[in-house]
């Protein structure tokens, strides 16, 4: 089994900032890619940032200058630094990781959300 866990999330001000982490376990071979994704109320899942192994990051345009992502790759973690956020980055937020695991073909691991709201 792999299990991605997502600690982290909460209430920050306009123009603060916030960091999340995740770190994946259990009978990994490979880790793909982690990443990031969000929801808002209403809205569909989107991608925020993402590093695929050996490849370059990806941001969505609305984070650009603003959230940072990276990975540790010893611990199975992935990080995102969120500076300067703004009341529209309110979401849920979803790690995910693109993990083979022993035995298994290539499949997307979630983790449970955690939400950060930005609010004065």
């Amino acid at each position: 089994q792999v299990h991605v866990v997502e600690p982290g999330g909460g209430l920050v001000q306009p123009g603060g900032s916030l960091r999340l982490s995740c770190v994946a376990s259990g009978s990994i071979f490979t880790i793909n890619a982690m990443g990031w994704y969000r929801q808002a109320p209403g809205q569909q899942r989107e991608l925020v940032a993402r590093i695929p192994t050996g490849g370059f990051t990806d941001y969505a345009d609305s984070v650009k200058g603003r959230f940072t992502i990276s990975r540790d790759d010893a611990k199975n973690a992935v990080y995102l630094q969120m500076n300067s956020l703004k009341p529209e980055d309110t979401a849920v937020y979803y790690c995910n990781a693109v993990i083979k695991a022993w035995y298994r073909d290539v499949d997307d691991y979630w983790g449970q959300g955690t939400q950060v709201t930005v609010s004065s």
